[in-house]
Parts: structure tokens; C-alpha cells; sequence
């Protein structure tokens, strides 16, 4: 349930539903938006009339919330959410890194879910301090706005690369410092949290991971930005539900992001829906990321599915870049060499103008 504030409605009128709220044992979510300040009721409100609300000073109407993702869905939240990613710098809780001889550059502010589309670029696993230096310095210059690659990686074979872990994540956060590009990374287990946390400006949620409930709360409490893949098998309404997991602990820098799903269709990877795009854009508020080299497991396919991910209206890309992929650890045969990422961001750059979008 929604209570609708009237325009113009004061702090303390607002004030004063939230109390009532929190009084009958439901937790109340502010969305204030534009013209309107919308209160959410969380929990089970079958037994509350809209009625008792309506009399309430400042409240304009009720509206009982149908679908099941309540803080998820635009009825709570019209407008889009905007994403905004300063990189802050880690300071004291960061081990030493070897000094670069040039001045950290300044970080620009990246924006997420507005005009422009972003591009999260990087290799699927950090290998060594040169491959992802190399590799953050090569995406920055192709355009991508934001630095991904896995410090810790859950691989199918428990025998495969695994990741570096916490040294993974140094190595990151030394590229970031380099090159000023926030970077995002997977956290697999609710006790890695505050380790990945501490290094980390987006935290990625993997695919086989989407219903892990212990780790979804867990990010929820951290307030970190998050990045929710798709599960693999999952429909659209569970990804919306994983979602609503971490929406209600306040975190509303939550991403969604269509990585393909399993069909009976083996050439590919994977299935890009190209569906879910403009279906999530319709029932959500979150932005929208699609990940085509999971999507298409082919290094060739990626450019034509991110150009129709474009097209279909995400608002990102996560694209897996590596300097020499034939040698990389994890999934070399789906990631860009440097010249093809940047041959990609002109081909996308050009779909993007032509919605009124901007790379």
C-alpha cells in the first residue's frame, strides 16, 4: 500500500503518516519525488482500510499496490532512480600500494539510469597488477565509465580459477586510483560483505547468486551500490522480488541486469532476453544494465547484442575486455580485445544518438 501525500504537504504532516506507520508495526519507505511525496506501507496491510489513512492531514489518497514488489515497482517509485557514483577514495583501510609517478586523476561523478547510457568494461577475473592496469587504462580511453573485473569468481569446476580474493581487490582499487574509474565487483558470501565493501563502489551480484537471501540482506545493510544479475533461470518477477530484498533495508541503489537465460538454444551461452529490457523499464524504476558477453559467450556477437541492448533502451552495459584473450584465466573466448571495445563504442555511440541517448 501507497499513501499518496497532497502537493505541498509539510515535514510535518509526513512526519506524523510515518509515525502512524510505525505504530501499527509496518515499516514505512519515503519516495519523494517532484511534486509528490509517497509513503509505503511494508508488510502485510491486508487488514488496514484505506479509509483510516484518508483522514490523515496531508494525505491525498491510499492505493493498495497489486504486484508483489512493492518498493521495486513504479507505483511506489515513479520516477527513474538515478544512480550516482562518486569513487571515493579508501584511505586508511586499504593496505600500501606501490606509488604511481603521476597524480591521481580527478574522479567525475558517474550517473547511472539517466540520459546517458554507461559502460562497465574490464576482464572477467583480475589475473595480475599488470593485466588490470593495462586493461583499466585501455577501457578508460575507449569510453567505459566504470572499471568491472572479479577479485573472487564462482566457477562451475571447482578446479578453475577462482580469483585472487582480498588481493584481487587491492589490485582494483590500486587501477582505480590510477585511471579514476569506480570498479565494480562480485561479493559471493554475506561474510565477505564488509571486505568487499570496503574496496569496491559497485557490489555485483552473480547470477547463481540472485537468491542467495543472506547475501541479499547483507548488501542491503551495507548501502553500497549494487548490481543484481539475473538468475539464470529466473523470470523477470523473481528478479523484481531478489530485488525488493535489498530495497528493504533502504538501499535503493539497486541495478538490474539482464545477462541471458538458459533455453534449449546452444550455440550461445546463453539467451539475451531483449524482452526484459523494456518489460523491467515498464514495471520498475531501477536502471537497467545488460551484459552481453555472458549473454552471447562470443567474443563476435557482443557488439551486435550491445548495439539491440541500446536499441531496446538499457541504461548500461557490462562488457568483459582483455588485453590478450586467448591467454586469459576465465572467459577469454566472450571478452573483447581493446581495439574491438573501442570499435564497439562507436557503433554504440551512434545507436545512442538515434533514441536521443548519449554514450
Amino acid at each position: 500500500m501507497i499513501i499518496v501525500m497532497r502537493m505541498g504537504a509539510s515535514s510535518k504532516e509526513v512526519g506524523d503518516v510515518i509515525k502512524r506507520v510505525e505504530e501499527l508495526g509496518f515499516r514505512p519507505h519515503l519516495s519523494a519525488g517532484v511534486e509528490r511525496t509517497i509513503v509505503g506501507v511494508i508488510g502485510d496491510e491486508r487488514p488496514l482500510h484505506p479509509e483510516q489513512w484518508e483522514l490523515l492531514p496531508g494525505v491525498e489518497r491510499v492505493v493498495r499496490i497489486l504486484q508483489p514488489f512493492k518498493l521495486a515497482g513504479r507505483d511506489f517509485h515513479p520516477d527513474p532512480t538515478i544512480i550516482r557514483l562518486n569513487g571515493p577514495k579508501i584511505a586508511d583501510t586499504r593496505p600500501e600500494y606501490p606509488q604511481e609517478t603521476s597524480p591521481m586523476p580527478a574522479r567525475p561523478q558517474v550517473t547511472i539510469g539517466g540520459e546517458e547510457v554507461v559502460v562497465m568494461a574490464g576482464p572477467c577475473a583480475v589475473e595480475s597488477r599488470e593485466q588490470i592496469i593495462e586493461t583499466a587504462h585501455a577501457v578508460k580511453e575507449g569510453g567505459a565509465k566504470i572499471l568491472r573485473g572479479g577479485a573472487f569468481k564462482p566457477r562451475t569446476s571447482p578446479y578453475s580459477f577462482q580469483g585472487h580474493g582480498e588481493y584481487g581487490l587491492q589490485l582494483l582499487a590500486e587501477a582505480r586510483e590510477a585511471t579514476g574509474l569506480p570498479i565494480c565487483t562480485e561479493v559471493m558470501a554475506p561474510a565477505e560483505v564488509p571486505l568487499v565493501a570496503t574496496y569496491a563502489d559497485i557490489l555485483q551480484i552473480g547470477t547463481r547468486n540472485m537468491q542467495n537471501y543472506a547475501l541479499l540482506h547483507a548488501v542491503g545493510e551495507s548501502r553500497r551500490p549494487v548490481l543484481l544479475k539475473r538468475g539464470m533461470m529466473s523470470t523477470i518477477e523473481e528478479l523484481l522480488m531478489a530485488a525488493e530484498y535489498i530495497l528493504s533495508h533502504g538501499n535503493y541503489q539497486v541495478m538490474l541486469c539482464e545477462r541471458g537465460i538458459r533455453t534449449f538454444e546452444k550455440y550461445t551461452r546463453n539467451t539475451l532476453d531483449i524482452n526484459a529490457i523494456p518489460a523491467l523499464k515498464q514495471l520498475s524504476h531501477l536502471p537497467v544494465i545488460v551484459d552481453p558477453s555472458h549473454a552471447t559467450g562470443k567474443w563476435d556477437l557482443v557488439d551486435a547484442a550491445s548495439r539491440a541492448a541500446v536499441a531496446a533502451g538499457a541504461d548500461g552495459l557490462i562488457v568483459e575486455v582483455h588485453p590478450d584473450p586467448a591467454r586469459a584465466m576465465s572467459d577469454g573466448a566472450q571478452s573483447l580485445k581493446p581495439e574491438k571495445f573501442v570499435q564497439m563504442m562507436g557503433h554504440l555511440k551512434r545507436i545512442a544518438e538515434a533514441i536521443d541517448r548519449k554514450m
